[in-house]
């Protein structure tokens, strides 16, 4: 998978945890691509330890599915350690 790959991953994923923690939200869509491209990435190294096969090919639903997981802790972490949450407007 290339950069552009990469790149539409993090981003859909790094929605799709931050509707799942709205709580721990924060930023807009480029904080969504970064989170999604950590958290792919992060997906990935999980996913080659756990299952000695990290990311695949872009429609390969194990790559979504690890990239999604690895945003929600990156997510997860980044509020976590920076103390940054949504307020509610």
């Amino acid at each position: 998978m290339g950069i552009i790959g990469y790149i539409i991953v993090g981003l859909i994923c790094g929605t799709i945890a931050k509707a799942i923690l709205k709580d721990r939200a924060v930023g807009g869509w480029v904080a969504s691509l970064v989170i999604g491209i950590v958290g792919a990435i992060l997906g990935g190294w999980i996913g080659s330890l756990i299952f000695g096969g990290g990311l695949g090919d872009f429609f390969d639903i194990r790559t979504w599915l690890l990239a999604l997981l690895g945003s929600v802790i990156v997510l997860f972490l980044y509020t976590g350690l920076t103390g940054k949450r949504r307020t509610a407007t």
